[in-house]
C-alpha cells in the first residue's frame, strides 16, 4: 500500500506567486522544456550526418558508429543515476549539471579534430542528457497539482515527439550545406540559454535523508544495460546470431539478472525501485509505452530508409516527408493531456493504437510506386496516433507514485524505454536485412559507389536502369541475359527483396500494436470511474 499523495514541499500554491507574475509551474515547464529539447533532438539529428562525419574522418563503419553507438551506451547507463543525483545533490542542481555536461560535450563535438575525440565528446553528451531528461518530466510532476498533470506533460510531450522528427531535417540542411559540425554547435546557445532559465526559475529541492551510492546496483546496472545496449549497436552490422553478438546478449543477460538481484534482495537504497513494476497500472503502463517508443523511432527509422534506398529521395526530402507526423503529434500530444486529465488513459490509448494499427497495416502495403502524398497522409496519421500514446503512458505509469519517489521513477521509466528502444530498432535492422540476398547487398554497394557524390543517389526501385532494361527487353526479347550486379534484371530482383523486407518489419510493428491495444485497454479511464491520478495512486 502506498502512502497518500503529499504536496510539493518545494512547490508553493498558486495563491503564493506575486500577482501578475507568471505561475512558478510555468516556469518550470519552460525550463523544462527548453533545456530538454537539444537532448531529444540529438535522438535523431546525427544519424544524417553519419556517412559525412564517417568520410571526414576516414573511418570504417565498424569504428564510425561509436559515434552514435557511446552517445546510446552512456545515454542508458546514465539514466539511472539520475534520481540519485536528485536525492544526494538536489534535483535543481544536478538538472543544471546535467545540461551543463550535455552544452560542453556538444562544443567538443563540434570541435573535435580527429574521430577519438569526436567518440568521446558524444560520451558526455550521453552524460549530461541521461541525467537531465528524466529529471525534467521528475520536476514537473512534482509542480503541477494532480488535475493539471496530463496537460503538463502533453506540453512537454511536444518536445519529446516533435524534436526527433525535426531532427533529419535539420539535420539535412546543415548536411547539405557542408555545415555537419553545427549538428553540435546548435546546442551551445540553447543549452546556454536552458542553464540561465533553469538557475533563474527552479527552486532547489533535495531529499532530508543522506543518501548514500548503491555501488553493486550500479556496478551491475553498468554491466547490464552497457552489454545489451552495446549489443544491440552492433547487431545491424554483425547480425543478431553473430558469436560477438551473443556473447553480448549473454554478458548482457548476466549483468541485468544480478542487477534485478542486487536491487530487490540486497540493496537497501536501490538505484532503481523495481518494485514498482509489481504495481499493475505502472505495468501495463510500461508495457504499453515501450511499443509506442518502437512505434515512435522504428517509424524514423524504417521510412527514411525505404524513402532514400528504394525510392532515391534525398536525405533532406525524406525528412520534410517525415514532417507531418511531427506537427499532427505536436498538436495532439497537449490535446491528449487535457483529455486526460478527464477521462483517463484507456480512451486516449484504445483510439491511439487503433489508428496505429491502420497505420502499420498501410505501411505494410507499400510497394515501389505508392504516392508520396498517401505517405505523406499516413505519416500524419500515424503522428496523431502518436500524440495520443507517447506521454499518455508515462503519464500513466508515474500516476501511481508519490512525490519524494518521483525522480528514481523517471529514471526508471526512461532507463528501460532507452533499452526497449535500442533494441526495437536494432531488431527492426535485422528483419529488414533478413530478406536480402548477397546480389542485392552487392548491388546496394555498387549504387553508393558509382554515382556521383554531388548527384542524387538513384533509387533501387526507381533506378534508370530498370526502364532502360524494360525499353530493351520490349524491343529484343530474347536479349535479356543472367542477372548481374547493376542489370535491370537485378536490380528489379533487389527491390522485390527490399520491400518484402519492409513489409514484414512493419507488420512485426503492426502486431505490437494489437497487443498493445489490448493492454491499453486495461488500465483505468472512461468509460469506467476515473478520479484523476490522486486516486490511481494505489493501483
Amino acid at each position: 500500500m502506498t502512502a497518500p499523495l503529499q504536496p510539493d514541499p518545494a512547490a508553493q500554491p498558486p495563491g503564493h506567486d506575486p500577482p501578475g507574475r507568471l505561475a512558478y509551474k510555468w516556469k518550470v515547464l519552460i525550463a523544462s522544456v527548453f533545456g530538454v529539447f537539444m537532448v531529444v533532438l540529438d535522438t535523431t539529428v546525427v544519424n544524417v550526418a553519419f556517412q559525412t562525419m564517417r568520410g571526414e574522418f576516414s573511418a570504417t563503419i565498424a569504428d564510425a558508429q561509436w559515434i552514435i553507438s557511446l552517445y546510446v551506451l552512456v545515454l542508458g547507463i546514465a539514466t539511472p543515476l539520475a534520481g540519485f543525483a536528485a536525492d544526494r545533490w538536489g534535483i535543481k542542481r544536478s538538472y543544471i549539471a546535467g545540461l551543463s555536461l550535455f552544452a560542453a560535450g556538444s562544443l567538443l563535438c563540434g570541435l573535435a579534430p580527429s574521430l577519438r575525440v569526436l567518440v568521446a565528446a558524444r560520451a558526455l553528451q550521453g552524460l549530461g542528457g541521461g541525467i537531465a531528461l528524466p529529471l525534467g518530466s521528475a520536476m514537473l510532476f512534482r509542480t503541477f497539482p494532480a488535475h493539471e498533470q496530463g496537460r503538463a506533460l502533453g506540453l512537454f510531450g511536444i518536445v519529446v515527439v516533435f524534436a526527433p522528427a525535426i531532427g533529419p531535417v535539420l539535420g539535412g540542411a546543415l548536411v547539405d550545406l557542408g555545415l555537419w559540425r553545427w549538428i553540435f554547435f546548435i546546442n551551445v546557445p540553447i543549452g546556454i540559454a536552458g542553464i540561465h532559465l533553469a538557475a533563474r526559475f527552479l527552486r532547489e529541492h533535495r531529499s532530508p535523508h543522506d543518501h548514500r551510492m548503491d555501488w553493486p546496483g550500479l556496478i551491475t546496472e553498468m554491466i547490464g544495460f552497457g552489454a545489451v545496449l552495446y549489443a544491440a549497436s552492433i547487431a545491424e552490422i554483425e547480425g543478431w546470431t553473430a558469436p560477438t553478438t551473443l556473447r553480448w546478449l549473454a554478458i548482457g543477460a548476466a549483468g541485468l539478472s544480478a542487477f534485478v538481484f542486487v536491487e530487490l534482495r540486497v540493496a537497501k537504497e536501490p538505484l532503481l525501485d523495481l518494485r514498482l513494476f509489481g504495481r499493475r497500472t505502472f505495468l501495463v503502463s510500461s508495457l504499453v509505452g515501450y511499443v509506442t517508443i518502437v512505434a515512435l523511432f522504428g517509424a524514423e527509422f524504417l521510412m527514411p530508409l525505404y524513402l532514400q534506398m528504394m525510392r532515391g529521395v534525398a536525405a533532406f526530402d525524406a525528412g520534410l516527408i517525415l514532417l507531418p507526423m511531427a506537427i499532427t503529434a505536436g498538436i495532439a500530444t497537449p490535446v491528449a493531456g487535457r483529455i486526460y486529465d478527464r477521462t483517463g488513459p484507456r480512451p486516449l490509448l484504445v483510439l491511439g493504437f487503433t489508428l496505429l494499427a491502420f497505420n502499420t497495416w498501410q505501411f505494410a502495403r507499400l510497394g515501389a510506386g505508392t504516392p508520396i502524398a498517401w505517405i505523406v497522409l499516413l505519416l500524419a496519421i500515424r503522428g496523431a496516433a502518436l500524440g495520443l500514446t507517447v506521454q499518455t503512458t508515462f503519464v500513466s505509469a508515474l500516476s501511481i507514485v508519490r512525490g519524494p519517489a518521483l525522480a528514481r521513477a523517471t529514471s526508471l521509466v526512461n532507463a528501460m524505454r532507452n533499452v526497449v528502444q535500442s533494441i526495437g530498432v536494432a531488431l527492426l535492422a535485422a528483419v529488414l536485412a533478413s530478406t536480402l540476398s548477397p546480389a542485392t547487398r552487392q548491388i546496394q554497394l555498387e549504387i553508393r559507389q558509382t554515382i556521383d557524390a554531388d548527384a542524387p543517389t538513384p533509387g533501387i526501385c526507381t533506378h534508370p536502369a530498370i526502364a532502360a532494361g524494360a525499353a530493351a527487353s520490349r524491343a529484343s526479347p530474347g536479349a535479356v541475359r543472367a542477372p548481374a550486379a547493376g542489370s535491370a534484371q537485378a536490380l528489379r530482383m533487389a527491390c522485390s527483396e527490399g520491400l518484402a523486407g519492409f513489409t514484414r518489419a512493419y507488420r512485426l510493428t503492426l502486431y505490437a500494436s494489437l497487443l498493445a491495444l489490448l493492454l491499453g485497454a486495461l488500465l483505468p479511464g472512461w468509460p469506467g470511474p476515473w478520479g484523476g491520478r490522486a486516486s490511481n495512486h494505489q493501483t
